[in-house]
């Protein structure tokens, strides 16, 4: 009899909404039609200045290994990147370029999480951050977070929950499941409150772009302490290409690279080469145009959702979520997702995925899809609710 597996996997939950969405597959292989509203995944597909790059790379042969923290073209085009959408300086030396942002998470939680240390996460909140912690042996103790906060945490909780064992603080803006922001003076005071405690700060920044009232702050701003994170994934559309970078304080860039070296080698090469035109005018402009849509998309879910008594509680100032309580029309929001997938042919995902924090009253509405099938989605649910 073999030995089982590592104690840590018993606090590695599984993705909930993945599994929806399995399901929500076999019910289309069955012929039903489901409105997909539970992935964050960008309906659109990679602009094509990007994917043509990628094809003039790949027939010129660029498809071996880079240095293990990217190419150094890459890195600079992201430092030019900040210099020009931020007016930050950030070296491209700092600059990793990362399998993913989950990939950026991994190396910065290897090179950071010794056995037993805390971390501090918001709840409700991305669920992966705090399964890949556990995998580096970290301990995440969440704090909970709500509409008086606009769903982030604030310097005083961040203050009341550290104790010896608290390592650092892992922040999101755009935050998923909410959509809400941190402001320029918020991430300064977060960044103050963990340098007071000799802590680390990490900001995960993967959403930048994808925002609808004003531009987010970077904390690459606030102090070159600070890990940044961000990923071509989402405004830039490349989410299949698993392509991501992360902003490291210099003191530990050689850290991360020993580890990516080890780790993965390096990025996929390929679309690497791509994402050198992710920062082209003529790409930017066609992003554009794109993160327009999102907004028209969210300003016709939101109100709608709310007619039929799922109360948005958060400010959904980007990415592309809408986190409603449904306790009005359900008491447990993950059979609601079922029955919702099962009876609507809506997907959703429930708040099970995103923590401890009253899952049951909550779930998360994606409007990655068209205004037209947005449309169609709020009308099965009307059927259904009886609204």
């Amino acid at each position: 009899m073999p030995r089982p597996a590592a104690a840590r996997l018993a606090d590695i939950a599984p993705f909930h909404v993945v599994e929806l969405l399995t399901r929500a597959r076999q019910l289309e292989a069955e012929g039903r039609d489901i409105i997909h509203m539970e992935v964050g995944e960008p309906d659109f597909p990679t602009p094509a200045p990007i994917a043509a790059a990628a094809v003039d790379a790949i027939r010129q042969g660029k498809t071996l290994y880079t240095p293990a923290l990217g190419l150094p073209e890459l890195r600079a085009a992201i430092s030019g990147f900040y210099r020009t959408r931020y007016g930050v300086e950030v070296p491209a030396a700092r600059i990793a370029v990362t399998n993913g942002a989950s990939g950026a998470l991994n190396l910065a939680f290897a090179c950071l999480a010794d056995p037993g240390s805390e971390w501090l996460l918001a709840d409700p909140g991305y669920p992966c951050n705090r399964h890949i912690l556990r995998t580096y042996e970290g301990r995440p103790r969440a704090i909970a977070v709500g509409p008086d906060s606009n769903y982030q945490p604030t310097p005083a909780q961040v203050a009341a929950a550290w104790n010896e064992r608290t390592a650092g603080l892992l922040v999101a803006s755009p935050a998923n499941p909410t959509g809400t922001l941190l402001t320029r003076p918020e991430i300064a005071a977060l960044a103050g409150t963990c340098r007071a405690r000799d802590g680390h700060f990490l900001v995960d920044e993967i959403y930048h772009g994808l925002t609808y009232e004003t531009d987010a702050p970077t904390a690459c701003a606030a102090g070159d302490d600070i890990w940044v994170i961000n990923s071509f994934s989402k405004y830039f559309q490349m989410t299949g290409w698993r392509l991501g970078w992360m902003v490291i304080p210099e003191a530990f860039v050689r850290d991360v690279e020993k580890l990516a070296q080890n780790l993965v080698l390096c990025p996929p090469t390929p679309a690497q080469y791509a994402a050198l035109a992710a920062f082209e005018p003529e790409t930017i402009a066609l992003l554009e145009q794109r993160r327009a849509e999102f907004r028209r998309r969210r300003d016709f879910l939101a109100p709608a959702l709310e007619a039929l008594g799922l109360r948005v509680t958060a400010r959904p100032e980007g990415a592309f979520y809408l986190y409603c309580d449904c306790s009005e029309l359900h008491p447990d929001s993950f059979a609601l997702a079922r029955e919702l997938l099962e009876e609507a042919g809506v997907a959703a995902t429930p708040g099970i995925d995103f923590g401890a924090n009253a899952p049951e009253r909550h779930i998360r509405f994606a409007y990655t899809t068209g205004v037209d099938r947005l449309a169609e989605a709020v009308a099965r649910l009307r059927r259904h609710f009886g609204r």
